[in-house]
Order: C-alpha cells, then structure tokens, then sequence
C-alpha cells in the first residue's frame, strides 16, 4: 500500500516544535503549585473551582500544572474563589521579599 503524502511536492514538511520545557517558565509553575495546595487544603475538586469561577477544568489543571496557556481573567477569577490574591511588584521588590 502506497504512503499518502500531505505535503506537496518539492516542499518540506513543517518542522514539529516541541512545548516548553516546564522548568522554562518557573514562575507560573509556582504560581501553580500554589493554587494546587491551596485548593487540596480547602477540600475542593478541580471541577467545583472550574464550577465556581466560570472557567473549564482544563483551566484549573492547566494552572495547576504549569502548562498550557490560562488567560488573566480566568486566573483572577480562580484566585477569588480559593481566597487567593494577585499582586504585582517590581523586580526589585522581588528580590528583596526573596531574601
């Protein structure tokens, strides 16, 4: 049996890349495993903070595991519901609150 080809002749098939090591984006995995704790201290499943903060279970997953894409409103959105609060601060500041 012949193998059917999707690309057309004398084009290169395009390259596959692969998704971002976790380890490259360490502050929404932090950001994630802190959600995670949060929501297993508090009892609730993904599905009833999906539930409650109008977003998917994917969302909620995708949060807690550092991957995939979460948009901000769906982030604060969960935040509320685990009685968390985001804030931004400056680099700097950072870096003293770290030390």
């Amino acid at each position: 049996m012949r193998e059917i080809s999707r690309v057309a002749p004398g084009r290169r098939a395009p390259r596959r890349t692969n998704p971002a090591p976790r380890s490259a984006l360490p502050e929404i995995t932090r950001i994630g495993k802190v959600f995670a704790t949060r929501r297993v201290h508090l009892g609730l499943t993904q599905q009833l903070v999906a539930d409650l903060s109008g977003v998917s279970r994917y969302s909620v997953q995708a949060l807690e595991y550092g991957t995939g894409s979460v948009k901000l409103a769906s982030l604060v959105e969960i935040a509320d519901v685990l009685g968390l609060r985001l804030e931004v601060i400056t680099a700097g500041d950072a870096n003293l609150a770290a030390t």
